[in-house]
């Protein structure tokens, strides 16, 4: 009987525990769907669209984002002033010993009021001595000294007063109107009409004191103001903190920069100004390090330039000074080998003499020295036709042409004189290059408003690191400079810097044994 007790007991534990458990999930998902239904609602999207208005604001612009976090402090320092002021009041107490002089005057002014008959009360003049007694006596006290008298000052009626006949009125009135000490007797006369009859009423008595209390509250609003503004000051440490910690960075980033190295950059984080100035410091560091490294080049192109330039100069002046001083010293056999001597020595001062030209028209190309005279041409006309004049120059290299142009009239605007020469530079580098016997292919076709020329051959594999290479003035292949290969160096130079002027692109590839050169320029259609 009691296990069952007990049982049910414990039934009903769990019973309310359950129930519980209910209404605080059923009342949970009741503020979860009004939260919802506040979410969606059109008050709801307004006040997202105005937060994320401000998000995007405070994103973009460091300006905005100090008013709102100066807002936001000072709204903060507001709140927590008026908490501070409240925690720091004070209730004091004022003890004041007072007396009931507004009571006296009060009790004075109602029987002056009872004796009129203002309270309903009828008196048959001054003769009605019953209900006048009545009055006085109802307002009995030993420090009370009440006075009826008639308008001359004769007293009429009189309670607890002195032994005397008549009062001085202008005395009275006097002693009425001046100033006296707290606790002093008081005196209120009142001209009151009994019935017929007119009188005067002097009430006499003295103040009874009492203590009364005055509350106030003592706050210490400089010390709630001083903590406002400390407050302020932390609140706003705390949210900018990770901005200037970001400024510290691109201080520090600037120092890095400024003490020579270049290659560093700062992270850019943000969208607002402050991310601007990191981009345009990196912009900045990135275009004196492009500068410094142009300069560089420079230098060690100039460098190179005049090694390149004295040892191809040298080599066939060498020759050009030995071969006259062998006939100059008679050096020679018969006349004969002396003519030979000659033929080699102006073979050489040929070959200086068209060094020196391709250095000088190089110059002019890089420097930007020269105005193309441009014409509407037909390309595969002007490439057969130059490929006409270089025949027997293929056919004694044993080179065979083989001709592929899939589009018959290619009009190009270019300035023909200058691009013979890019051509007849191609042309002898294949020659030169091509396993002998072997092939040339030339080619040309029309792509998305560019006429594409290439020039194939086959020969030695040149690795990718020297196939980028093959364009840059007086280089060679052949890294030994070996005075057997003819040419100075510049003609693929050259005839990079002629496409270019014609606003035209021009690249080498290699695979394997195969070379080709291939050349962009701008189509112009009727």
């Amino acid at each position: 009987m009691i296990g069952r007790k007990k049982k049910e007991k414990k039934g009903k534990k769990e019973k309310l525990e359950k129930d519980s458990t209910k209404s605080i999930g059923s009342s949970g998902n009741f503020i979860v769907r009004i939260i919802s239904k506040f979410y969606n609602s059109k008050i709801g999207m307004r006040i997202r669209e105005v937060f994320e208005w401000i998000y995007k604001r405070i994103e973009k612009s460091i300006r905005f984002e100090l008013m709102v976090v100066f807002g936001i402090c000072f709204f903060l320092s507001f709140m927590f002033y008026g908490f501070a002021n409240n925690m720091l009041s004070q209730n004091k107490t004022i003890t004041n010993l007072e007396y009931n002089i507004g009571e006296i005057q009060s009790e004075a002014n109602n029987i002056a009021k009872r004796l009129s008959g203002e309270y309903g009360e009828e008196i048959d003049g001054l003769k009605d001595e019953t209900k006048i007694k009545g009055i006085l006596e109802q307002n009995y006290n030993e420090k009370t000294k009440i006075y009826i008298t008639d308008l001359d000052g004769k007293i009429l009626y009189k309670i607890n007063g002195e032994f005397q006949e008549k009062l001085d009125i202008y005395a009275v009135i006097d002693k009425s109107n001046s100033v006296v000490e707290d606790g002093d007797e008081r005196v209120f006369l009142y001209p009151v009409n009994i019935g017929q009859d007119r009188a005067y009423l002097i009430y006499f008595k003295i103040p009874t004191p009492y203590i009364s209390y005055d509350y106030y509250v003592d706050k210490n609003s400089f010390l709630a103001l001083f903590l406002s503004v400390i407050m302020f000051i932390s609140i706003f440490i705390i949210i900018t903190n990770k901005k200037m910690k970001y400024i510290e960075e691109i201080v520090s980033g600037v120092t890095v920069i400024s003490n020579g190295n270049l290659s560093y950059r700062i992270e850019e984080k943000g969208k607002d100004e402050i991310k601007k100035l990191a981009e345009n410091i990196n912009n900045m560091a990135f275009e004196i390090e492009n500068r410094i490294e142009g300069e560089r080049r420079a230098e060690k192109t100039k460098s190179e330039l005049i090694t390149n330039v004295s040892h191809d100069l040298r080599t066939p002046l060498t020759s050009v000074m030995g071969y006259i001083g062998l006939v100059k010293d008679g050096k020679y056999e018969n006349e004969g080998i002396m003519k030979e001597y000659l033929n080699i020595a102006f073979n050489k001062s040929n070959q200086l003499k068209e060094l020196i030209e391709d250095l000088f028209e190089y110059t002019k190309l890089n420097n930007k020295g020269i105005v193309l005279e441009k014409t509407k041409v037909n390309i595969v006309e002007f490439l057969s036709q130059i490929i006409e004049e270089y025949i027997p120059v293929f056919e004694e290299n044993e080179i065979e042409v083989v001709k592929k142009f899939v589009d018959e009239k290619s009009i190009v605007e270019i300035d023909a004189g200058k691009m013979v020469r890019v051509f007849e530079n191609l042309f002898s580098n294949a020659i030169k290059y091509s396993f002998k016997p072997g092939q040339v292919k030339i080619s040309s076709y029309e792509s998305e408003g560019f006429v594409n020329i290439v020039i194939n051959n086959r020969g030695e594999n040149i690795p990718k690191e020297k196939v980028d290479r093959l364009f840059d003035r007086f280089y060679r292949v052949d890294e030994a400079r070996n005075s057997n290969t003819k040419g100075s160096g510049l003609g693929l130079a050259i005839s990079k810097n002629i496409i270019e002027l014609h606003s035209g692109s021009i690249w080498a590839e290699c695979i394997d044994n195969d070379v080709s050169f291939f050349i962009k320029l701008k189509s112009i259609r009727h």
